[in-house]
C-alpha cells in the first residue's frame, strides 16, 4: 500500500476529513473531529492507528511489524511499519479497525449520523 492508496481508502468512509494540525509532514485522518488514522507523507514508513487494548498486545505479539504507537498512547494507539511485509487487505482491516473504534467513541446521535451513510 502506498501513501495515496491509504488516502483514498481513509477517506472513502463516511464522515472523514483530512488536515495537517502538526506540521506540514503529518497527514492526519478524523471522523466526526476524532483522529482515527495518522502518517508522515514525505516518508510514509508507517502508520498510526488506533486499535482494541486487548487486540493490540495480540497484534504486536504476532507481527514484528506492528508496535505500540509512536508518540502516542501505547494502550490504544499501533504504529505499523509498512515496509511491503503485510498485506493491503490486512492493512485496510485494520484502519478500519481503528475507524470503528473512534465511531463507537462518538455519541449514538453521532453514530447514528455516520453510521446512515455507510
Amino acid at each position: 500500500m502506498n501513501i495515496e492508496e491509504f488516502r483514498d481508502y481513509c477517506l472513502a468512509f463516511p464522515e472523514v476529513t483530512e488536515s495537517f494540525p502538526f506540521d506540514d509532514k503529518v497527514l492526519v485522518f478524523k471522523v466526526a473531529n476524532k483522529m482515527f488514522a495518522l502518517a508522515d507523507v514525505d516518508e510514509f514508513r508507517s502508520i498510526n492507528l488506533k486499535c482494541d487494548p486487548e487486540r493490540a498486545v495480540i497484534l504486536r505479539e504476532e507481527y514484528p511489524e506492528i508496535n505500540p504507537g509512536y508518540h502516542m498512547n501505547k494502550k490504544h494507539w499501533n504504529t505499523v511499519e509498512m515496509k511491503g511485509e503485510l498485506d493491503d487487505d490486512f492493512i485496510q482491516e485494520l484502519i478500519t479497525h481503528s475507524y470503528d473504534l473512534v465511531v463507537a467513541s462518538h455519541t449514538k446521535k453521532v453514530q447514528a449520523q455516520i453510521n446512515a451513510q455507510r
